[in-house]
C-alpha cells in the first residue's frame, strides 16, 4: 500500500500554512516527518487524518483518493489525551470499540498489548496512578489496539526510561515488519535514523527535503574524511585549516578531491596513531540544522 499527500494547501485565515505539500509513504516502511516546531507537522496530520479538510490538494492510497471507511489510523499524540480517573482497561476498550471492533475482539486485543508492553498488572488501575512513563505505554495501546493500516507515532519515547525505550523500539520494528506504513515525529534524531528509510522535513509549511535517507546523506561531498585519534590535537595542528575539530572529539579532514582518499588515508595511518578514519557522511541532525534552519 502507497500513502500519498499530494499538493497539500491549508490556509487558517490570512496565515498560509501548507504550500503544497507533498510527500509518499509505503507499507513496511517508517517515514520520518521532521520540522520546527510551527513548521506544519501538526497541520499534515491533521489532514491526513481527515481531522479537518485541505484547501487544495489530494490525499492518495495506491493512486486513489483515500475511504477513511476503509483505511483505519492509530495515533500516538505529542500531547496526550486520555482520561485520568478511568481504569485502563475500561478505557482501552472503549477507544478500540469506538475504532470498529467489537467488545470482544477489543478486549482480546488490549490483553495482548498490554501483556507485549508489561502492563499487564495495571488494567484495572487509574491512569493517573501510573508514573508518566507507564502512561505513555497505555497511550502507545489505543494507537495499536485496533489494527490500524497506518500507524502515527508523534514523539513516542517522549517521557520513557531507558528499559521501556527499549521495549518501544521492538513495538515499533514489529509494527513496520508487519507492513504497516509508520509515520514518525520526533525532534530525536537518534530513533529517526534508526527506523526510517525516508524522511520528509518541514520548513515554512513546505517540504525542503525528502527522499530516501541514505541517498540524501551519499549526495553531500565525498572529500571529507572523519578521523578518530588520541593524536587529534597534534593532527590539527599539522594540517591547519584543512582539519577541523568536531564536538564529538573527533576531526572532519576537506580534501582537494574524493580521488584523493586511498592516498590521505595511507599518510596520515603511517604517521599517526588512528583509531578510525572514513568518508564523514552528515548525521541527519547536521541535515535538520541546514534544512530546517530560517531561510530568507
Amino acid at each position: 500500500m502507497k500513502l500519498e499527500l499530494s499538493g497539500i494547501q491549508k490556509s487558517f485565515g490570512e496565515k498560509k500554512v501548507l504550500s503544497g505539500v507533498s510527500l509518499t509513504a509505503q507499507s513496511g516502511q517508517a517515514l520520518g516527518l521532521l520540522g520546527r516546531n510551527g513548521a506544519g507537522k501538526t497541520t499534515t496530520i491533521r489532514i491526513l487524518m481527515n481531522v479537518f479538510g485541505a484547501d487544495g490538494g489530494q490525499v492518495l492510497i495506491d493512486g486513489s483518493p483515500i475511504d477513511y471507511k476503509k483505511i483505519s489510523f492509530g495515533y500516538l499524540p505529542e500531547e496526550r489525551g486520555l482520561y485520568p480517573k478511568k481504569k485502563v482497561m475500561d478505557q482501552l476498550t472503549y477507544f478500540a470499540e469506538l475504532k470498529g471492533m467489537s467488545r470482544r475482539d477489543a478486549a482480546r486485543s488490549v490483553e495482548h498489548w498490554l501483556d507485549r508492553l508489561q502492563m499487564s498488572e495495571y488494567k484495572n488501575k487509574r491512569l493517573d496512578t501510573l508514573s508518566k512513563g507507564n502512561q505513555q505505554k497505555i497511550q502507545l495501546v489505543t494507537a495499536l489496539a485496533h489494527d490500524p493500516h497506518i500507524v502515527i507515532l508523534d514523539e513516542p519515547f517522549s517521557g520513557l526510561d531507558p528499559v521501556n525505550a527499549a521495549l518501544l523500539r521492538d513495538v515499533v520494528k514489529e509494527t513496520i515488519a508487519r507492513g504497516k506504513i509508520v509515520l514518525f515525529s520526533s525532534h530525536q534524531m537518534g530513533y529517526i535514523e534508526e527506523f526510517c528509510d525516508s524522511v520528509a522535513i518541514l520548513n515554512g509549511g513546505k517540504i525542503v527535503l525528502s527522499g530516501d535517507l541514505d541517498q540524501i546523506k551519499r549526495q553531500y561531498p565525498r572529500n571529507r574524511l572523519r578521523i578518530r585519534s588520541l593524536q587529534a590535537d597534534q593532527i590539527a595542528r599539522d594540517l591547519g585549516d584543512k582539519c577541523a575539530l568536531r564536538e564529538d572529539g573527533s576531526l572532519l579532514l576537506t580534501m582537494a578531491s574524493p580521488e584523493e582518499k586511498a592516498k590521505t588515508i595511507s599518510l596520515l595511518a603511517q604517521k599517526y596513531d588512528i583509531d578510525d578514519i572514513g568518508v564523514f557522511e552528515p548525521s541527519l541532525e547536521d541535515i535538520f540544522v541546514e534544512y530546517a534552519s530560517e531561510r530568507a
